[in-house]
């Protein structure tokens, strides 16, 4: 058993990781400003788990208050690092808002790590790193393209921020975990995905559609070079993310003193198309969902999916979740939290 600090714990993929580390008999501590999460996810941890963790509603970017909780908490072996904005048109409208949370944040997050001799960081990368691969599936030696929007920007300044802090830290050791696009929810249903105001990503926008939230989903662009015109992407269910998570934990566990820092690509090396997603969800569900074609949205790549080899022969971890039983658990999700 170790203490862990999951930033973001409250979040979508937070939660999820929350409640497998607790069923590896980890203890974790929850920091979150609630800003894009609700405090009654606590409450589903809690019911899934039996064990609510200890909820420490800060900013990271208030320095003082997150150093604070270190203080608190001397005993930290490990950061799970998830807080942050990552909304990709959004990062577009509003770039400063990006830069300053995403990597003020981190900066604290190292310093305090630094501070108070806390060795171990698994940071929540994404693929948006690798811009639109030259390749596909891209592998994590893929040349990091230019950023197509400054959410992604922020996620590329990250790694290298971490990538550099390893020199001046010299018993840190990370994994930089790059996943694709997270989707899904607990098989209970007592806890998903719950974005504020209009969903920016592609399930729960179907959700809330075949739920009537919305009139009807927005396909954005259909004229990519691609067999049916939608973008394509590798979607990835997020109980087997979290597990991946508790893996990379259990591995930097086990090191000491070392200046390593290791990446992982975290998808199913599959790539689905928007329409394809739809199709399925009204296979699985029943529920039929009404789309209309709009211009592509500022900021999206083409097609992306990932080469898995890697985690799949070094942390013994492969996500085997069928896409019908993951788009179920969110329409379950859905309608629970919809009293449908």
């Amino acid at each position: 058993m170790a203490k862990i600090v999951v930033t973001g714990g409250l979040g979508y993929i937070g939660s999820h990781t929350v409640v497998e580390l607790i069923a590896n008999k980890h203890e974790v501590v929850i920091i979150d400003n609630l800003s894009n999460s609700e405090i009654s996810v606590l409450d589903g941890i809690n019911s899934i788990s039996g064990i609510k963790p200890v909820f420490e509603e800060i900013d990271i970017c208030d320095k003082d208050s997150l150093s604070s909780v270190f203080a608190k908490h001397m005993d930290i072996q490990a950061v799970i690092h998830f807080a942050a904005y990552k909304a990709v048109g959004e990062s577009v409208e509003d770039s400063l808002l990006y830069y300053k949370n995403n990597v003020v944040g981190m900066i604290n997050i190292l310093e305090c790590m630094k501070k108070y001799n806390v060795p171990h960081l698994i940071f929540s990368s994404s693929c948006t790193v690798y811009g639109q691969p030259e390749k596909l599936p891209v592998t994590e030696e893929a040349p990091i393209q230019k950023a197509m929007s400054p959410y992604g920007n922020t996620k590329q300044i990250c790694e290298e921020i971490i990538s550099d802090a390893i020199h001046s830290y010299h018993s840190f050791s990370t994994i930089l975990l790059r996943y694709f696009n997270p989707i899904g929810a607990h098989p209970s249903g007592l806890i998903g995905e719950l974005p504020k105001g209009v969903p920016s990503n592609l399930v729960p926008f179907i959700t809330q559609t075949a739920a009537g939230i919305r009139k009807k989903l927005l396909v954005f662009g259909d004229d990519y070079n691609t067999p049916d015109g939608s973008a394509i992407r590798d979607y990835i269910y997020v109980v087997d993310l979290a597990h991946a998570h508790v893996i990379a934990t259990n591995r930097l566990l086990k090191q000491s003193n070392t200046q390593e820092c290791e990446i992982f690509n975290l998808g199913t090396g599959k790539g689905v198309s928007v329409l394809e997603m739809i199709s399925t969800f009204e296979k699985s569900t029943g529920k039929k969902i009404p789309y209309t074609i709009v211009d592509r949205r500022a900021g999206d790549i083409e097609q992306v999916w990932a080469d898995t080899q890697s985690a799949n022969k070094e942390l013994g971890w492969k996500a085997g979740t069928s896409l019908q039983d993951v788009l179920a658990s969110a329409w379950k999700w859905e309608k629970r939290i919809r009293q449908l």
